[in-house]
């Protein structure tokens, strides 16, 4: 390699480019080129070890033995440049690694470290492991994928921690509540792809982004606490309750469940709400309704669920009432909705009101309806017309017809009728 280009340059020069390398191996190859590039080590800010990083070292050991030689290889290339890297402020490391060489890395670089992210082996608990935590009281960023922890972790107050994420970890509802009690000022919060059941308590004050995926058929309810949450995903809670003001500035709201039922849903006026997410198989009607009340201003809703009823009893959508239904949503611009939503707001009572749409001048922008059955078609064209029709506003309708039950002859000929009422309506409606 040729560096003489590179030793034409002024040392802070060199020492700023060097130190844009991160990745383990470009770091251990540019090391490798000369001494002067190699006394560049101590400054780098950042250190990434990624999944295959020492796939080789495996591969050179014979039969079981791959699995060890790669993690002795990287337990050995990690320690060392940690150790070399005396200004490191971000850590890495997506390979596999021995958790129990954490306590000494960190004991080394935990005065500077402020971003550490680390992919752990699911099949140990890392109760005890995450204790070292302590050793960087500076980390301001903590990333974990797939880590088993069935009780709260002792790592202490984290006051600087400003972001937490853990994906795909096996967790206990009391681990949960207690890792985020730890770190009292976080701003963003993500479990995605996590295991847990029971109750959720979350109290964070600074909390404004929080994402909460929870996956497996085991019953979990949540209790949020977070006056300053603007954005708020969450999947996987039977039951959610939002407390303390946790809805005064609320603009971006998802709630889901795909396996089981979505019971309760407790929160305030979402007096500034822009985007309101539902789907799932099955949502009590009480929970959309009380929803759909606090959501009055909202100005994008999804609704995206295949039926009512309570516990295991799949019901249908009661009958809505279209023009109060729109009414009570003045500001709604954008409205996305499925078959089952869709069936019923389609009512001949809605229809016989629907000229009432004069009345209040709706700001309907763009609809999605997503047709699922032929039944009842006269009254689903009906509504649709009068959609078009009362909404002055509407620039885009589009009518999503793959998914329809061709059971008999009747979804054909409702087919061709949206064709001709989309040909009607040129430019505003289009079929998908």
């Amino acid at each position: 390699m040729d560096c003489i280009g590179m030793d034409a340059l002024p040392e802070g020069v060199v020492q700023h480019i060097l130190s844009q390398v991160s990745n383990a191996r470009d770091v251990a190859a540019c090391a490798g080129v000369s001494r002067c590039w190699r006394e560049c080590v101590p400054y780098l800010p950042s250190l990434y070890f990624p999944r295959g990083a020492f796939e080789s070292s495996a591969a050179a050991a014979a039969g079981g033995g791959a699995t060890e030689a790669a993690v002795a290889a990287a337990d050995e290339a990690i320690g060392r440049m940690v150790a070399a890297a005396a200004r490191l402020e971000e850590l890495v490391v997506y390979c596999p690694f021995s958790i129990g060489l954490l306590p000494r890395w960190l004991e080394a670089r935990g005065a500077t470290l402020r971003v550490l992210e680390m992919r752990v082996d699911s099949s140990v608990d890392m109760h005890g492991h995450l204790d070292c935590l302590a050793l960087a009281p500076g980390l301001q960023e903590l990333r974990l994928w797939g880590l088993s922890m069935s009780r709260p972790p002792a790592w202490g107050p984290m006051e600087r921690l400003r972001v937490l994420e853990v994906v795909g970890a096996v967790l206990m509802d009391s681990a949960v509540s207690g890792a985020v009690a730890a770190c009292p000022n976080l701003t963003d919060l993500a479990m995605l792809g996590c295991e847990c059941s029971g109750e959720v308590a979350i109290s964070l004050p600074l909390l404004e982004r929080c994402r909460l995926d929870f996956v497996g058929a085991g019953s979990c309810s949540l209790k949020l606490a977070a006056p300053r949450v603007e954005s708020l995903e969450v999947q996987g809670f039977g039951w959610i309750s939002l407390r303390g003001g946790a809805g005064n500035r609320l603009r971006h709201l998802i709630i889901s469940k795909n396996v089981g039922a979505v019971y309760q849903v407790e929160m305030g006026k979402l007096l500034v709400l822009e985007q309101l997410q539902l789907r799932g198989v099955q949502w009590s009607w009480s929970a959309i309704t009380s929803l759909l009340l606090c959501a009055s201003e909202v100005k994008h809703l999804v609704m995206k669920v295949e039926f009512c009823g309570d516990y295991d009893a799949l019901q249908p959508f009661p009958e809505v009432d279209l023009v109060e239904f729109f009414n009570s949503h003045p500001k709604l611009r954008k409205f996305e909705i499925h078959g089952a939503m869709f069936a019923a707001l389609c009512q001949k009572n809605s229809l016989k009101k629907v000229a009432r749409f004069k009345i209040r001048d709706t700001f309907l922008e763009e609809i999605l309806v997503t047709v699922r059955s032929p039944l009842n078609a006269e009254q689903k064209l009906s509504t649709l017309e009068s959609l078009v029709r009362y909404s002055p506003r509407m620039r885009k309708m589009v009518i999503r017809v793959s998914q329809m039950k061709n059971c008999h002859d009747a979804a054909d000929d409702f087919f061709e009728e949206i064709c001709k009422f989309a040909y009607m309506n040129n430019g505003r409606v289009c079929i998908e």
